[in-house]
């Protein structure tokens, strides 16, 4: 779904969403209440540029809009790659722009993701993945990391990684092992305005996917060893 219908089918016509160089940015309506959306399009690469943009509308939503509710519409194929951006430190304007959203979370603001098409590696690290709760439509398309790059980065054989990636979710990319890897909270499928009422209603404020994780068979660790290490 492209991004216009999407805010067409969430917030009606005239929503006052804009669209500049891959970045969407507005305030809407909804359910009677004021909602800031932030987001990209176009399966926006994630350069300094648009990281410190983002950055900025979470930043000015903040200051000026303390408590008001945050959407995050999320298509990208994770960070630009060239060595401008390399040179401007796109790695330490991609942490701002985390450390901005976990900011916003902090100071009472609910922070919602929703994945709408593509999310790969750093782009939806920083953003939905650090959102009080990130949801996903069916037909998004997820992963961190494809198997040729993981193998080269873990020395692991790709077919080995292929074979694990089966009955794995850690290893495998797609919205269904990312809901069982609790990194997506839920899957949108009918109502979008229902189901954003809900997310908007009972995102946790306290980080529960290691839990959801565990409890959905996705990754069976992550809660036991954090519990032993914050009893330790």
């Amino acid at each position: 779904m492209n991004w216009r219908d999407l805010a067409d089918t969430l917030f009606g016509a005239g929503h006052g969403i804009t669209e500049q160089d891959l970045f969407l940015d507005g305030t809407v309506s909804f359910e009677g209440a004021p909602l800031k959306v932030i987001g990209t399009t176009g399966h926006a690469p994630i350069g300094v540029a648009l990281a410190l943009a983002q950055a900025r509308a979470v930043l000015d939503t903040l200051t000026a809009h303390p408590g008001r509710p945050i959407l995050l519409l999320i298509d990208t194929q994770g960070q630009q790659l060239r060595l401008r951006d390399e040179l401007l430190g796109i790695n330490r304007a991609m942490a701002h722009l985390g450390c901005c959203v976990d900011l916003a979370r902090r100071q009472g603001h609910r922070v919602v993701g929703l994945v709408y098409d593509q999310a790969l590696s750093g782009g939806f690290i920083t953003s939905g993945l650090i959102a009080d709760a990130c949801h996903a439509l069916p037909e998004a398309e997820i992963r961190v990391m494809r198997l040729p790059a993981m193998a080269r980065v873990t020395k692991i054989p790709e077919a080995r990684l292929a074979e694990l990636s089966a009955d794995n979710p850690v290893f495998a990319p797609g919205v269904a092992n990312y809901v069982a890897m609790g990194g997506v909270r839920s899957v949108w499928d009918g109502d979008l305005r229902a189901a954003l009422a809900e997310a908007l209603r009972s995102s946790p404020q306290q980080d529960e996917r290691d839990r959801d994780g565990a409890a959905r068979g996705g990754r069976r660790l992550a809660a036991a060893v954090a519990d032993r290490v914050l009893g330790a």
